[in-house]
């Protein structure tokens, strides 16, 4: 996907860019190819952005650690603000941030980058607890006939390197 040139936008109809997506993107990993759309619209002193897309993903259940696969969907919109970055007088000088500053900016004449933003989309549209199912039990301990205690089966080897220690 290539980057888009903001003033490029004005010249297009509607001010609006439309992409469709069908490839696998560079940062995340994914078993089939993103595939949906972005919506790029110039609205004069904002971007405004939009997605649809998914993808299926492998991802390691929190409980089991078997890995499962899990269908990503992003359904969504932004404002991204054109405004010249604002540079601190001194280098190594601390800026004050109004809480209302607190939001995603492109400079005008700069460029945006539809898979970097898709990408994001993503990411925070990963579960945050990732289970291969509700009902998952988790790693089942198993009784070892040769100890009093219990032995996870990832710890067998050493176990039994530890039985031959004196």
């Amino acid at each position: 996907m290539e980057r888009i040139y903001i003033p490029q936008l004005l010249k297009a109809v509607e001010q609006t860019e439309t992409i469709s997506v069908r490839e696998h993107l560079r940062e995340l990993e994914t078993l089939t190819p993103v595939q949906g759309f972005v919506k790029v619209s110039h609205r004069s002193g904002y971007l405004e952005v939009r997605a649809q897309a998914e993808a299926i993903v492998t991802l390691t259940c929190d409980r089991c650690l078997q890995q499962y696969n899990h269908r990503l969907v992003v359904d969504a919109s932004e404002v991204i603000w054109l405004q010249e970055r604002i540079e601190p007088e001194e280098e190594g000088a601390e800026v004050e941030v109004a809480f209302d500053d607190l939001v995603e900016t492109l400079p005008p004449n700069g460029f945006f980058a539809p898979e970097t933003w898709l990408y994001e989309q993503f990411c925070l549209a990963l579960p945050q607890r990732q289970l291969c199912d509700q009902q998952c039990q988790g790693i089942q301990i198993q009784e070892n006939s040769e100890t009093s205690g219990t032995v996870d089966r990832r710890w067998a080897s050493l176990e039994a390197l530890r039985n031959h220690l004196p």
